[in-house]
């Protein structure tokens, strides 16, 4: 039996006003949540008008968004985003498409049920995109004047449906199978990934190998090890085989690290061990409407802004297997000529992970930044 719902959204993300046209949509899915929503034109409505290409501003004087991946999910996130319009109807539909009740699992948990990887990143998603409504109506010049976008990992999903190049429910379900093929894929092999704080002298290509190495010698075949995310500065997180996982914590004082800390993850991504799960991505990713975005969004795989609706495609499925290389993002988005003034940053979703690395990277834009709060005591 097919479930049809039909949610017509307001206030938000496109032309001067940027209304949320990306998600005004007919969801069609079944119970189970197993088939995408259709590609198609916008609802007509009263409240929706032709998209129209924003102008391309400087950043300076405008904000720039950065949307949280993986890990910054927590038991209580979204509590303070229920009383502003559509956050409800987000988490609504997102039942609908996923099969089961994301809001509960985001306020109430069970926190080891939030942490995996199927139901995480579709958590993070949704809650990003619910602080968006926040800030829109707390500040709605922040988003009237947005400019430029990135997200980590999974959150270059939520950039793209603020940019209007995707629609959320079609992008929600893309994360949905994007998120099921990486469990998939991580079921494997025992794998993980590593968050490594090393001196100025580390050679952190020069680790892997070793690890690689160390590996073979245990009778691993192909042993992948490798950075994963390019951090900040002497920051990195590496992923691969948990053996060579081992090796780099049991050798970190001859590998010039400060210190290791294992991720709560469920296997090594954005490294090769993720190749069985590019075809689900890419074929779902033929099945869903992608538009050339309409703010600079920037693409994890090399730091560079998408192009058009194919390089989109391609460059999201390619992110499965490549680093995240989230410090010569950051770089991209924020250099400029000396004396001229950095845009306002907002983080959007659960946590300041983000922001942490943007101090890190460039402390002048981190004077500029903030984040929006997705849960306080107070907005019961």
């Amino acid at each position: 039996m097919l479930a049809t719902v039909c949610v017509s959204m307001t206030a938000v993300w496109r032309g001067k006003v940027r209304t949320l046209l990306p998600l005004t949509r007919r969801l069609t899915t079944d119970q189970g949540g197993t088939q995408p929503p259709p590609a198609g034109p916008l609802s007509s409505t009263p409240d929706s008008q032709p998209p129209q290409r924003r102008t391309r501003k400087d950043p300076s004087g405008c904000s720039v968004f950065l949307f949280p991946g993986q890990g910054s999910q927590y038991v209580g996130m979204g509590r303070g985003l229920l009383k502003y319009p559509n956050v409800k109807e987000m988490f609504s539909v997102a039942e609908k498409i996923l099969g089961y009740d994301l809001l509960a699992l985001c306020l109430q948990g069970p926190e080891e049920e939030l942490q995996k990887t199927v139901h995480c990143q579709p958590a993070v998603f949704v809650t990003s995109l619910a602080a968006v409504e926040r800030l829109h109506q707390e500040n709605p010049r922040a988003v009237e004047t947005c400019v430029a976008a990135a997200g980590f990992s999974v959150g270059e999903f939520a950039a793209l449906v603020f940019s209007g190049a995707m629609d959320f429910a079609e992008a929600l379900y893309a994360v949905k199978v994007r998120a099921e093929a990486m469990q998939k894929a991580s079921e494997l092999v025992p794998s993980g990934m590593l968050s490594v704080m090393g001196k100025p002298q580390a050679q952190y290509k020069y680790a892997c190998l070793q690890a690689k190495e160390h590996c073979g010698s245990l009778g691993v075949e192909e042993p992948v090890c490798s950075v994963a995310n390019y951090l900040f500065p002497d920051g990195r997180v590496i992923a691969g085989h948990q053996q060579a996982l081992d090796f780099l914590q049991q050798n970190s004082r001859r590998l010039q690290f400060i210190r290791t800390k294992p991720l709560p993850v469920s296997g090594a991504f954005h490294t090769e061990l993720m190749a069985l799960a590019t075809e689900p991505l890419r074929e779902v990713l033929r099945q869903v409407e992608v538009r050339r975005p309409e703010i600079n969004i920037y693409s994890n795989v090399d730091g560079k802004r998408y192009m058009n609706e194919n390089h989109v495609r391609r460059q999201l499925v390619k992110q499965l297997v490549s680093p995240v290389k989230w410090e010569q993002t950051l770089h991209e988005i924020y250099e400029r000529t000396q004396g001229q003034n950095f845009p306002d940053t907002y983080e959007v979703g659960p946590g300041k992970q983000l922001g942490a690395t943007l101090q890190k990277c460039n402390r002048k834009a981190f004077k500029t930044y903030a984040n929006v709060v997705v849960s306080s005591a107070y907005d019961d």
